[in-house]
């Protein structure tokens, strides 16, 4: 039904553009002045197999829900690939938004030399991706039954301190007490609720093992936890999301890509900087800033006791004082992603002592 080609002009194709889809796929090839000399649409049958005896070719796609796994696919037989970031390839689509003007995009910001590809992830990477997403789905679920039993048992003048470990003891006091009001009915279905809280919980646990065992056999999750704030979750993610660090210029390139650094709104001679740009991957960010926040929590901990602290505890307790704990915590990560990959790129151990040459000057 899909499988339709159509020759537009003469010429050599060198380059194919696919817009991919869930069934449906459109391709438009395009010679070495990047003008389409053919299009094809194609059902996801004959898409698996149609560039399989064509001649080497660029391949442009966005970097979307299965791309990764086409990309793969693609090198397997001898095509070369590049993954465009969406955002930046939408602004190359005229006028309506069809699937042979998304094609036609994709093939005009092929040219743009200044659109940075995303690398294409393996299977691995994507497994492990995989993985924080499935734990974040039963953390989700076990947050959810938690603060079902905490609001259902509020309604009964039971009241639970915070904090998730004291969740369940205080439930089943409650389902253990003759005293109180809870009908029956309700104590059955609220031990169904601390069953599901426990299948949550035993579920994160599975997959925390996966994650050390893909961590210890994986040198750069290794290096990366070497960082204050980074721990098993980030490392896992970092090294999975991000690839390898030395692919961006500078350690700035990379706080920038990850949203840490300030949305800027400059024109002359006059420099406004505002908010954070949030761009990127929002899980990672999240990640670096919560650990960002417990290293700053523990560096106070640490003056409090009298406990020595290095160069980079001192510094992120010395902004907090001076802007806020939560724009302290933000900025411990810019400084930890920036570090990160001096220490990836350097090859070094990450140092939180360390000073740069344009500090120490």
């Amino acid at each position: 039904m899909y499988a339709s080609t159509k020759s537009v002009s003469s010429g050599s194709a060198v380059t194919v553009a696919i817009d991919l889809a869930k069934d449906v796929f459109e391709l438009a090839f395009g010679n070495a002045d990047f003008r389409i000399v053919e299009r094809k649409r194609l059902s996801r049958a004959a898409f698996a197999g149609c560039l399989s005896n064509r001649a080497p070719l660029d391949v442009v796609m966005e970097a979307c829900g299965s791309a990764h796994h086409w990309a793969r696919v693609f090198v397997r037989v001898g095509h070369r690939v590049r993954l465009l970031p969406a955002q930046y390839a939408r602004a190359y689509v005229h006028r309506n938004k069809t699937d042979r003007a998304d094609a036609a995009g994709l093939l005009e910001a092929a040219r743009c030399g200044a659109i940075r590809p995303v690398p294409i992830k393996s299977a691995l990477q994507q497994g492990t991706q995989g993985l924080h997403r499935v734990r974040e789905f039963h953390k989700a679920q076990r947050t959810a039954a938690i603060n079902l039993a905490r609001g259902l048992l509020r309604e009964f003048g039971i009241a639970i301190p915070l904090g998730a470990a004291k969740v369940r003891p205080a439930v089943l006091a409650a389902l253990e007490a003759a005293d109180n009001e809870l009908p029956m009915a309700l104590r059955h279905a609220l031990a169904a609720v601390l069953d599901e809280i426990q299948s949550c919980e035993k579920a994160m646990a599975a997959i925390e093992q996966a994650l050390t065992e893909i961590a210890r056999n994986d040198v750069r999750c290794l290096r990366l936890m070497q960082a204050g704030g980074v721990g098993l979750l980030t490392a896992t993610a970092m090294s999975a999301g991000l690839g390898d660090l030395a692919r961006f210029p500078s350690g700035r390139h990379l706080a920038s890509a990850l949203g840490l650094t300030p949305r800027e709104y400059s024109s002359g001679n006059t420099r406004k900087l505002g908010r954070i740009g949030k761009q990127g991957d929002v899980y990672l960010r999240t990640l670096l800033i919560h650990g960002a926040r417990s290293n700053l929590l523990q560096a106070a901990l640490r003056r409090k006791r009298g406990q020595p602290l290095d160069r980079t505890q001192q510094w992120a307790l010395a902004l907090a004082e001076k802007k806020g704990h939560n724009k302290a915590a933000v900025a411990l990560a810019n400084k930890t992603a920036r570090r990160l990959w001096a220490a990836e790129h350097h090859g070094a151990s990450f140092n939180p002592d360390h000073v740069s040459r344009r500090s120490a000057a």
